[in-house]
């Protein structure tokens, strides 16, 4: 009897351990989450295609998602996740401080989050965060956005979405730059929300209020598009414009030399690596690297705007 009692607990320890090892019940489905915002804005689509794919390519079956920065709609994302006992959920969160819960209830779960692009505002709750160092990057185009102002003139700055600290982590690296430059003078500041209809619209209002406006800067490339579609619209092609991000549609406008400068967030790599990283987890544990990781950013102009694709550089 002693001897049958002591094998029944070995057998349940060891179902313990092997459920904590990896994160994943043991003969549970092999399955990741990949939850991105809006998928109209090709960043967004790109990283969640990229992260599906490389997770198929390492022998899982991936589900993906857009929350369109609906913290709600995200929550039934991962309480779905959860149901599905995923193996773990890429995440692009919409919300740094009200994704916080979701993170701690999907760990919770047992289930492991790699949050990608925007990080939340703790850390031991999430396996990895993985971002573009937004404020390096940041200052590449500032300092390009100065050179091509010859350091004078009227700006105006389109703001990202509240919500997300890289709208200000962005603000405030283009301001560290460019306010040590008393001759350049902002004239208008307004959120976009990262909306390229909304940014083309401000963009026009801005104009009829400071019709001298020399260059806009713009912290990501579909309000850059949206305030060139304006100015392109009003005559006004010669403003300069700069974003950030690294699309595509960006890389074309340079080569029309319309936009004239862009940061590259490298979204491809970053969102591959959060697949990694995850199979590493399930299968050991852990990742074998920081939880923080920062990833830094290439300045993109009409010199090597042709070597870039689908936010990555090609030789």
């Amino acid at each position: 009897m002693k001897k049958k009692i002591l094998l029944i607990s070995v057998l349940i320890l060891a179902g313990i351990s092997s459920i904590f090892a990896g994160g994943q019940k043991a003969g549970a489905k092999k399955l990741i989450y990949v939850i991105t915002p809006g998928w109209s804005n090709p960043y967004f689509k790109t990283e969640a295609d990229f992260a599906a794919a490389k997770a198929r390519e390492l022998g899982y079956e991936a589900k993906a998602y857009d929350h369109g920065d609906d913290a709600n709609l995200q929550s039934q994302y991962i309480d779905a996740a959860i149901a599905d006992k995923a193996a773990a959920i890429i995440l692009d969160n919409a919300g740094a401080d009200i994704t916080v819960a979701a993170v701690k209830k999907a760990k919770a779960a047992g289930i492991p989050t790699f949050l990608i692009d925007r990080e939340i505002n703790t850390t031991g709750d999430s396996a990895a965060q993985i971002v573009a160092n937004n404020y390096q990057g940041i200052q590449l185009v500032a300092q390009e956005f100065v050179k091509l102002m010859n350091e004078e003139g009227e700006y105006a700055e389109l703001l990202g979405l509240e919500s997300d600290n890289n709208a200000h982590v962005r603000d405030q690296g283009y301001h560290d730059i460019i306010d040590q430059y008393p001759r350049m003078k902002m004239v208008a500041q307004q959120a976009a929300d990262w909306d390229q209809t909304k940014a083309k619209t401000i963009m026009e209002t801005m104009l009829q209020a400071h019709p001298n406006i020399k260059g806009v800067i713009c912290c990501n490339d579909t309000m850059a598009m949206g305030a060139m579609a304006a100015l392109l619209a009003a005559g006004k092609g010669n403003v300069i414009v700069v974003g950030f991000d690294g699309s595509n549609d960006v890389r074309d406008s340079i080569i029309r030399n319309e936009i004239k400068a862009t940061g590259l967030q490298q979204m491809a790599y970053i969102a591959e690596q959060a697949a990694i990283q995850a199979d590493q987890f399930i299968r050991t544990g852990s990742t074998g690297k920081p939880e923080k990781q920062m990833i830094d950013c290439l300045l993109i102009t009409k010199g090597n705007a042709n070597k870039l694709n689908n936010f990555a550089m090609t030789n």
